[in-house]
């Protein structure tokens, strides 16, 4: 029987509580990249994740962009990053002229930190403090790694890596806002808040939206100042319009932070529920052979953002793809693991290292349904489909 009432798979979770905040905005004229509310949003993101700054942006690609500019990243240099990730964390690097390194993956479906050393020891120089490619001999200067789907990574030792080649570290957190680690060095910290810059998105399928939106954090205040002017157009007098540098229109909308100071509000509520669910689905899919729901971190409070399936042919009987295409069949959305972007067309002629398992989850893993309004009758629904597509074992 088919199921008539789609079930997304990332949605945003609004309140008409939001509409008193977007009257003010249209009653006030504060419309625009002006006005309290951005303020206030940034204000309130940097007091959850436990900082002194935020600087809010017109989206996570544009943070990450301004993020590689105010570190140095110039024409010609490269850039470590995964081939696990949407591709916005990669194209910004194009956008500085500089050259992407593709790492795989390890079970996390975060960056393998065993291949990344292995890569730095082995495949490059460490010459009077700067590590050199031996194939390009161009000059590595940072790391781009993304929280996946709000797993977060192993930060103790990234940075003792950062440290021993003395590279800079681009938190990519905006899958992972209200991550944060239980343990080890950076017990309390939050995801974002670890390397030199961090950058968050409220894109609508993030854990909270405000429709396009990001934001930048650091402990380095400098970096932030430079964020917030190059952000706006690099105006060094705003009065007579005077730029010494080119800047960017990369400015949040007042409109946008109303929905912020709203849902930053509700985030630990929305976390809560992802939780929930996911151990609904844990607990049902744990009596389904062929199919494994892929862990969060235990040393870690993950946000549980994105849920992910490992699908087993040989043992559930049909393939991903088919899984895929029966699912969506019925109205339940889900979709594949982003194809790797190694292998994406503008990628294609860059460096990459040793790629194996972001191979395997390509092809064989699916995310299912996990909005932060999903209800559990909606989740038992996904299981009977998951239940029912399972062939009988031969």
């Amino acid at each position: 029987m088919t199921n008539n009432k789609q079930i997304p798979l990332s949605v945003p979770n609004l309140s008409l509580d939001i509409l008193e905040n977007i009257k003010e905005c249209i009653e006030t004229g504060w419309v625009s990249t002006g006005g309290r509310f951005i303020t206030e949003f940034e204000e309130k993101i940097a007091k959850y994740v436990g900082v002194e700054r935020a600087v809010s942006c017109q989206s996570g690609t544009s943070g990450l962009h301004l993020a590689l500019r105010v570190l140095g990243i110039e024409s010609g240099d490269e850039v470590i990053v995964p081939t696990v990730t949407f591709i916005a964390a990669v194209n910004p690097v194009k956008y500085m002229s500089a050259e992407p390194i593709f790492m795989d993956c390890d079970d996390t479906l975060n960056i393998d930190m065993d291949r990344l050393e292995d890569f730095l020891e082995n495949e490059c120089n460490y010459i009077d403090g700067k590590v050199i490619n031996k194939k390009t001999s161009k000059q590595i200067k940072a790391i781009v790694v993304v929280h996946v789907f709000g797993n977060p990574v192993d930060m103790e030792r990234l940075m003792k890596i950062r440290e021993k080649y003395n590279l800079k570290v681009i938190e990519d957190s905006t899958e992972a806002l209200g991550s944060y680690y239980l343990e080890g060095e950076y017990k309390g910290k939050y995801c974002g808040t670890i390397g030199d810059i961090g950058v968050y998105s409220f894109n609508a399928n993030k854990i909270i939206t405000t429709g396009g939106g990001g934001m930048v954090v650091s402990n380095d205040q400098e970096l932030l100042d430079e964020v917030a002017f190059l952000g706006v157009q690099a105006k060094t007098n705003s009065l007579y319009f005077v730029h010494d540098e080119i800047g960017y229109n990369y400015r949040m909308t007042n409109i946008q932070a109303a929905f912020g100071i709203d849902q930053i509000d509700r985030l630990e509520e929305f976390i809560e529920t992802k939780i929930k669910n996911y151990n609904i689905y844990k607990k049902a899919l744990q009596n389904i052979d062929g199919l494994t729901l892929l862990p969060f971190r235990q040393d870690t409070r993950s946000n549980h953002w994105f849920y992910s399936i490992l699908v087993d042919k040989n043992k559930y009987g049909i393939d991903r793809d088919e899984l895929l295409r029966k699912l969506n069949e019925e109205n339940i959305q889900a979709r594949p693991l982003w194809r790797l972007i190694h292998k994406q067309k503008p990628y294609v002629g860059s460096q990459s290292y040793r790629i194996e398992k972001a191979e395997f989850y390509e092809k064989n893993l699916i995310n299912v349904s996990c909005s932060s309004n999903l209800s559990e009758d909606e989740v038992e629904v996904v299981v009977g489909k998951l239940m029912e597509y399972k062939l009988p074992s031969v």
